[in-house]
């Protein structure tokens, strides 16, 4: 039996990205304790795993803060005895911890993101349009360099079934004969947001639809505000905010036909669950390696322009100033991407 230690501290979308590559380790290699470290509040990703995994959570705005902390955190996982430490993220952090195993003679093995690829995919000028390894590939990689490698065969963290609906049904009520979509517009970046206006036509031609029913996934004020002025407009609708938490929240998507969502954490949230994803992709785009766990190039909306992808994350501005990438995709090119799947 050996101790296996997997770093990857944010943000939701690359830590759920992890999933499908930690229970594939831990079904293939029963064995051994595998022991998750991230932040707290993404624990409940990590709670339908095999029994051999574990989660520690780090307080990084707390005890494990600064210089002195990730000494705290160090001296608590050094009591844990590992035999292996993966890195998944390869930042300040994880590198400072890794530093730390591999002089008290830890295995350690680092992820390699890529950097130069990602860099020709998105610059202005003579871009080199190529399929980058996918963040799955790239985790398993750095188990591989461990001594590890890990057929990637996942398929839900429930398995062939899905979460406990008697668990969700006070809050959503029954299903019934109803096709369930989930809807979540919103993503960290301006550059990965179809425009609200265009996405408020997309959600009003479903509510219309009797034989549908549509939850809107979000968290935070502004969409707050957003859900509640369509809920205004469009009563048949529901906002999960507050509703659910992480957990009961994966439970639901599991019972969606289809979740329509930005290049942001709902698409990697649903793809656990094993639900068909209709992604929209503006500044960002799939081949930079973040497309959802076993999700479909043909269920993607993203338009050829000669500017795109302009970054690996969107975060950057428009340099044209118009987001055309995400403006001219019509309602109707996404709404006809949910209705072949539903």
């Amino acid at each position: 039996m050996a101790r296996i230690l997997i770093i990857r501290f944010s943000a939701l979308g690359d830590v759920a990205m992890t999933v499908p590559v930690i229970h594939s380790l831990a079904v293939q290699y029963p064995q051994h304790e595998i022991t998750v470290l991230s932040r707290s509040v993404w624990q409940p990703l990590f709670q339908e795993l095999p029994e051999n995994v574990s989660f520690v959570g780090a307080d990084l705005t707390g005890k494990h803060k600064g210089f002195w902390g990730l000494n705290s955190l160090y001296s608590e996982l050094k009591a844990m005895q590992f035999d292996y430490v993966a890195d998944f993220h390869h930042v300040l952090r994880s590198r400072y911890l890794c530093l730390r195993f591999r002089l008290a003679n830890v295995l350690v093995a680092s992820i390699c993101k890529g950097r130069a690829g990602k860099q020709k995919l998105v610059r202005r000028h003579h871009k080199v349009m190529e399929n980058q390894k996918s963040s799955f590939r790239r985790y398993a990689d750095v188990l591989e360099k461990l001594g590890l490698p890990v057929l990637l065969n996942f398929s839900s963290i429930y398995g062939e079934g899905k979460g406990n609906f008697a668990e969700i049904e006070p809050v959503t009520g029954p299903k019934g004969r109803q096709k369930w979509i989930g809807i979540a517009p919103f993503a960290k970046h301006t550059g990965k947001i179809y425009p609200l206006e265009l996405q408020e036509q997309v959600v009003a031609h479903f509510a219309a639809d009797p034989t549908v029913k549509v939850f809107l996934f979000g968290g935070g004020k502004k969409e707050q505000e957003v859900f509640d002025t369509w809920i205004a407009k469009y009563p048949s609708i529901v906002s999960m905010i507050g509703k659910l938490n992480m957990r009961t929240e994966l439970n639901l998507m599991s019972h969606l036909d289809v979740m329509l969502s930005m290049d942001s954490a709902n698409m990697h949230l649903a793809s656990l669950v094993n639900i068909p994803v209709v992604s929209i992709w503006g500044a960002t785009h799939p081949y930079a390696g973040f497309m959802g766990w076993k999700q479909l190039p043909i269920n993607t909306v993203q338009l050829d322009l000669p500017c795109r992808p302009c970054s690996v994350y969107g975060q950057k501005p428009c340099w044209r100033g118009d987001y055309a990438c995400l403006r001219n995709i019509t309602p109707e090119q996404v709404i006809g991407k949910i209705e072949r799947i539903k």
